[in-house]
């Protein structure tokens, strides 16, 4: 579903070299083993600050994160892999990637990393199966498992055996890099979950959905992992566990993506190692961008976007989807996400134009924003994204030659509270419970915490949207 690496914006890349020093920082947990990779290092031009700690008050970073071990680093630099201005930091949560310098606006994207698809693991989204790089030999057993799945439905299934098939290759960079990939209890994907952590969503048809999937990637397992599967293949996942955990992985950390590879352009799932650490955002500061002509991916800051010491550094997973379908795939959900819906029942509709201009939203449904220009301090920390998705959900009609009569209209917003109200009375746990739980058991398991969090944000949704019909019955434009 991160010594500080505070690299110069140069636009020549020979300047850019650096030169790998001893660091002193603590190496993380999260890493199983010390490497003893030869790193080519360059010493024709001065060393840049790679490795030196940071000053303690220069830094705006969080205080609960702790920067990556230089093997992280490593792994990647000696295979071209370059990023600047940023440094990875792990925390509660998992890695991140966190701004190591003010960046000032510009007419024009920046670029902060640099991915070779030689590090990345990507296959063609259609037949014929390609893979860049081609790292599977001919006549290998695992070509003709992944030529024996769905080409409409199974990209995971693929996915995970081309990730599994890797660890398997001496000399890989992923048998590096999965030191740093999160464990089966350090994941949140809920294809991890036990039975009754997926009970805790109170989300029936989710947690149903979540079960076909792990009963699918347990059937394909069997029916390949068999007693008189070759030693080549048996080896890549010894028990069901280890393929649901790359196929979590699958799922939770590559992307889709339009690629050009010489004249070829084709749709490919990728999985591309430092990139799958930027975390998600609604409102991202950063995006992908493939540059074909030396293939490379790059992680771009978008045009105008002001950057501070210490920011993280963020893309959208996906655009336009509801909190089920993120948690679905990553494990994880938002109180604020603009995409979220309320299924009415009734017949109750408040005027659209009111609504949006009562808490000054702007734009068509699909571009809907908050003008803060336009209101005050409490507004404009009022209104996020429920409120945005409010809009989009609320049962509203739009016929301007009708007048809106205040009362009618406040009637129908309390219809609609009420409704919200019996929605949130349906649920088996409150608000205040379910933040009980979550502080009461710091030790629960992160699918059960995730699962929690599910539902608890739904009821904040259904909450933020209450106090927003309740605010539009007192400030009725008529």
């Amino acid at each position: 579903m991160a010594s500080s690496l505070a690299l110069p914006f140069s636009p020549n890349l020979r300047e850019n070299a650096l030169l790998l020093q001893p660091c002193k920082a603590p190496p993380l947990p999260c890493s199983k083993r010390r490497l003893s990779l030869p790193v080519r290092a360059s010493t024709s031009t001065p060393p840049f600050r790679i490795f030196e700690p940071l000053q303690a008050e220069e830094s705006s970073l969080p205080s609960d994160t702790v920067l990556a071990d230089p093997d992280f680093y490593r792994i990647g630099y000696a295979r071209s892999m370059r990023v600047y201005g940023v440094e990875f930091r792990e925390g509660p949560g998992g890695f991140g990637v966190y701004a190591s310098r003010d960046v000032e606006p510009r007419r024009r994207a920046r670029m902060i990393m640099e991915i070779p698809l030689e590090m990345m693991l990507t296959i063609s989204q259609k037949l014929p199966w390609m893979f860049f790089p081609d790292i599977i030999p001919i006549g290998h057993p695992i070509f003709d498992i992944i030529n024996s799945t769905n080409p409409e439905t199974d990209w995971d299934l693929r996915l995970a055996c081309l990730l599994l098939y890797a660890f398997d290759v001496e000399g890989n960079f992923w048998q590096l890099y999965g030191d740093f990939l999160p464990g089966a209890d350090e994941c949140t994907s809920l294809l991890l979950a036990q039975k009754e952590d997926l009970l805790e969503l109170q989300d029936s048809e989710l947690a149903s959905k979540i079960d076909e999937q792990h009963c699918r990637g347990l059937e394909f397992w069997e029916k390949n992992w068999h007693s008189a599967a070759p030693l080549k293949i048996k080896r890549l996942a010894r028990d069901p566990e280890r393929f649901i955990w790359a196929l979590s992985m699958a799922q939770s950390r590559s992307i889709q993506m339009k690629i050009r590879v010489g004249a070829l352009v084709q749709d490919a799932h990728m999985l591309v190692p430092y990139a799958d650490m930027l975390n998600h955002s609604f409102q991202p500061n950063c995006f992908l961008h493939w540059r074909f002509k030396d293939r490379m991916l790059e992680v771009m800051i978008n045009a105008g976007q002001r950057i501070s010491k210490g920011d993280e550094m963020t893309i959208n997973y996906m655009s336009g989807k509801k909190n089920n379908m993120f948690m679905e795939r990553y494990g994880f959900s938002s109180p604020t996400n603009p995409w979220d819906v309320i299924n009415f029942s009734g017949n109750s509709k408040i005027h659209l134009d009111s609504f949006l201009s009562v808490f000054n939203i702007c734009g068509l449904p699909e571009e809907f924003y908050h003008n803060r220009h336009l209101t005050n301090e409490q507004d404009a920390s009022f209104v996020d994204g429920a409120v945005i998705a409010a809009a989009r959900t609320l049962p509203v009609w739009t016929d301007v030659d009708m007048p809106m009569v205040p009362s009618i209209e406040r009637k129908a917003a309390r219809e609609l509270q009420e409704e919200c109200h019996q929605m949130l009375s349906e649920f088996q746990t409150t608000s205040d419970q379910d933040l009980q739980l979550l502080e009461s058991d710091p030790e629960a398991s992160r699918t059960r915490e995730a699962a929690i969090k599910y539902r608890l944000h739904r009821k904040l949704f259904l909450g933020k949207v209450i106090q927003a019909l309740e605010m539009y019955q007192d400030r009725i434009l008529f």
